[in-house]
């Protein structure tokens, strides 16, 4: 069979699925492996104590997958148009949710995409046993084998930047165990921009191309099931779910894409919702308006220790003084904290 005709057409088919690109990389994730370890063994990782299960089938792919030959690495990208990320960070009575979870779960729509291309796959080459799609949801190594395929690199702020499209897309992989031909890493393009580093609201960037998860916004917003630590509040701002920072001043976002795709426009108006609006929903308004999104991944304690903590941040305002006064009877000892922790702020 000829494989570098046939991976013109699975790009092709890509394409149509509505991916932007496509790559192909071997399996040899010896440097990644090395780096993952010592990231593991700083205790970077916090509390996401799957990042250091499953033993080696996070980075050797043919462990996780037996016959693996090949990873084919794709993006799609999903900036929403017009949601002003900026300027809503500068607005402290307004809630900011991460530009990625405004819409429909991504994990929902790329997985299907991709098992639909994997299909297409078995089907057009009979004798291939392999071609499973992974979203963010297998140990995989995503950015990795997208750096190997070509699709960008790893810049100083661990999320792959592409030359073409700066970083606001997913990446979804299908290991196959076909011989497809691989394509060649590009350069790093970061040089001696720091940009990312410095904007971190937090600190998180402790070094060039380290990040500690337990500093990040996302992490403390979205993983992290207990209490935020206090030194680490004022830093989250008007932030709720997630944090876009080190992408928003990336220089290399100014070739952004917006994407295309209907399911991840915003949605419940959360691109620009008020603070105090959200903090008073009860928890079936919650479920209702978080049906489809990966803000349910936070759950609805969470959502209230994270908007006590945007709350206690933003202006005092009777409203917002009010809000917090309803929920310090809270059934949670975690919301009942973050809400007296944001009245004492406020009220001092």
């Amino acid at each position: 069979m000829d494989f570098t005709h046939f991976k013109t057409q699975l790009a092709e088919q890509a394409r149509l699925l509505g991916f932007q690109q496509l790559g192909v990389a071997d399996i040899d994730l010896g440097e990644a492996e090395t780096r993952l370890r010592r990231w593991l063994d700083a205790g970077y990782h916090g509390e996401m104590k799957w990042m250091e299960a499953h033993g080696h089938k996070r980075s050797r792919p043919q462990e996780l997958e037996p016959g693996t030959l090949r990873v084919i690495s794709l993006r799609m990208n999903y900036l929403p148009p017009d949601t002003q990320p900026v300027k809503l960070l500068k607005q402290g009575e307004k809630a900011y949710v991460s530009r990625y979870a405004l819409g429909r779960d991504y994990h929902k729509l790329v997985r299907k995409r991709l098992a639909t291309l994997a299909r297409w796959i078995r089907e057009q080459v009979s004798d291939s046993e392999l071609a499973r799609a992974f979203v963010d949801s297998a140990p995989v190594m995503e950015k990795p084998l997208a750096a190997k395929a070509g699709l960008g690199w790893q810049g100083k702020h661990t999320l792959l930047l592409n030359r073409e499209a700066g970083s606001w897309f997913f990446l979804g992989e299908i290991y196959t165990d076909l011989p497809l031909p691989v394509d060649q890493p590009v350069e790093d393009r970061c040089g001696k921009c720091s940009a990312c580093m410095t904007v971190c609201p937090t600190d998180a960037i402790v070094a060039p191309y380290q990040l500690d998860a337990r500093r990040c916004i996302s992490y403390l917003t979205i993983e992290h099931p207990g209490s935020i630590p206090e030194a680490l509040r004022a830093g989250i701002g008007n932030r709720i779910f997630g944090c876009d920072d080190c992408q928003l001043m990336c220089p290399w976002n100014r070739f952004a894409q917006f994407t295309g795709e209907h399911d991840f426009q915003p949605r419940h108006q959360l691109e620009n919702s008020d603070l105090v609006t959200l903090f008073l929903w009860d928890e079936a308004t919650f479920l209702r308006c978080t049906e489809g999104s990966p803000i349910r991944r936070a759950g609805y304690q969470r959502w209230l220790r994270n908007l006590a903590v945007a709350l206690g941040n933003g202006p005092a305002s009777t409203e917002a003084i009010g809000a917090l006064r309803s929920r310090r009877d809270d059934p949670s000892e975690l919301v009942r904290e973050h809400v007296n922790w944001a009245l004492h702020r406020l009220l001092a």
